[in-house]
């Protein structure tokens, strides 16, 4: 029997099932439209063969893994802008796997590992998304312009070893932050960030953000490229942290909102939407009460509107030692003080994302500013600012989040007329790349954006 090694694609329509329930002639109707207009024309651009097609399945052998890849993210980039105007819950969306691997001939058919391999790592695709086996990456390195992020050893169904998996970030190769400086009314210099186009979206500074390497971060870089790729997210690092000063007097609410006035008065804008992340939901409800005429959705995710240290006595004594521990073990080179906060934040995370944590603690802010930040966090209180919301609001929260639980967000959302509170998947306080909430998060606030 002949072989031949051989660049496999293999592909299929995330949530096929549900779109054929839902409308069963427009899904095929529009499966039908998009491969007319788009995959098949990429396939044959790129030399690709159909081998064959099973209902929304494809699998496509290339000579070239490098003719693969682009061909998945041409097709990609080209079904997100086909979707642009599709309601979140009709939209089709593939999923990509690609494998690099010996192939046997059989006629016009293929089979064997190689195969097999790429319909698995399709299977843990996210939508929209690629992934492409260990061989496969091996051959883009310095080819292409995408970067590829590593998901680890995975056991696929069927197949007799891990396979070491990564993902394409292609929407990246268009995605370069701009960091400019403005100064606050105290003199702090305040570091902030633009990235991507289309209209605003600004994400209020929480604890431990830092422009630079929050960026590159396994932890936060889905997020904040989710963010952009509909928008110019405007970003920011607090008083404190990252690359804004970190020797700097005054540490409270009132000063993180004026922080917030000084960034969005630097950029010139006057109406967006206001993103809160844990902490941060507090700030973004003090502006937002003060500013309602600038603010025309809030997201708030992760959040509370009191503090931990206000919650409960115990929790006030916790913290309280947390503090006394921060000025003391913060800054050393042992993370092991870290990890007890990384565990905390991230306890499903990977060795890789939980190293990535550690050293962003380190990186953000120092001992003492660490723990004057934790202080205030602790104690914040803007109950009585919550009914004084006056746009629309989204509150989304970890069901098992282990830093604020749920029910701080549930609260919060009850506090503010015609929020609507959503309880995502995990235990994670921010969600990570590959988790069920990702999907969620961002299909909620697309959905929440454009009501």
């Amino acid at each position: 029997m002949e072989r031949r090694l051989a660049a496999i694609l293999a592909a299929d329509v995330a949530g096929y099932s549900r779109l054929m329930g839902m409308d069963e002639e427009g899904t095929h109707a529009q499966l039908k439209g998009h491969r007319h207009a788009l995959v098949d024309p990429k396939i044959e651009e790129h030399r690709g063969r159909i081998v064959k097609t099973t209902g929304d399945g494809l699998l496509v052998e290339f000579a070239s893994v490098v003719d693969a890849v682009r061909c998945a993210v041409e097709v990609q980039r080209g079904m997100s802008e086909r979707n642009a105007r599709v309601r979140v819950d009709k939209r089709i969306e593939f999923r990509v796997g690609i494998n690099l691997g010996d192939v046997m001939i059989e006629g016009n058919d293929i089979y064997g590992d190689g195969v097999n391999i790429a319909a698995r790592l399709e299977g843990i695709a996210e939508p929209g998304g690629i992934c492409i086996s260990r061989q496969a990456r091996d051959h883009l390195v310095e080819k292409l312009a995408f970067t590829c992020e590593k998901m680890g050893l995975r056991n696929l169904k069927n197949i007799a070893k891990p396979v070491e998996v990564y993902s394409v970030n292609f929407s990246s190769v268009s995605m370069a932050q701009e960091i400019n400086y403005c100064r606050a009314p105290d003199g702090v210099r305040l570091a902030y960030a633009t990235v991507g186009q289309g209209p605003p979206l600004v994400k209020t500074a929480n604890w431990m953000n830092h422009l630079d390497y929050d960026w590159e971060s396994p932890i936060w870089h889905h997020l904040l490229e989710g963010l952009a790729k509909d928008h110019t997210l405007v970003r920011y690092d607090a008083r404190g942290n990252g690359l804004s000063d970190w020797d700097v007097d005054e540490v409270s609410l009132d000063a993180w909102v004026s922080d917030l006035e000084t960034v969005v008065d630097a950029m010139g804008i006057e109406r967006f939407p206001l993103l809160g992340v844990s902490q941060g939901c507090a700030i973004s409800v003090a502006y937002t009460v003060r500013h309602p005429e600038r603010v025309s959705h809030l997201i708030l995710y992760g959040g509370f509107a009191l503090g931990g240290a206000k919650r409960s006595p115990q929790e006030h004594e916790k913290r309280k030692a947390m503090g006394t521990l921060m000025r003391l073990g913060w800054g050393m080179d042992d993370p092991a003080f870290r990890q007890m906060f990384t565990s905390q934040f991230i306890p499903e995370g990977t060795k890789e994302q939980a190293d990535w944590f550690n050293d962003l603690q380190r990186k953000t802010t120092s001992p003492e500013c660490a723990a004057r930040y934790f202080d205030v966090v602790g104690n914040l209180d803007v109950r009585e600012l919550l009914p004084q919301v006056q746009v629309p609001t989204l509150v989304m929260h970890a069901r098992d989040d282990l830093i604020v639980p749920i029910d701080a967000g549930r609260q919060m959302a009850a506090g503010i007329p015609g929020a609507r509170f959503v309880a995502l998947p995990g235990r994670n306080h921010l969600f990570l790349k590959h988790e069920p909430a990702t999907a969620r998060f961002f299909d909620e606030i697309s959905l929440f954006l454009t009501r």
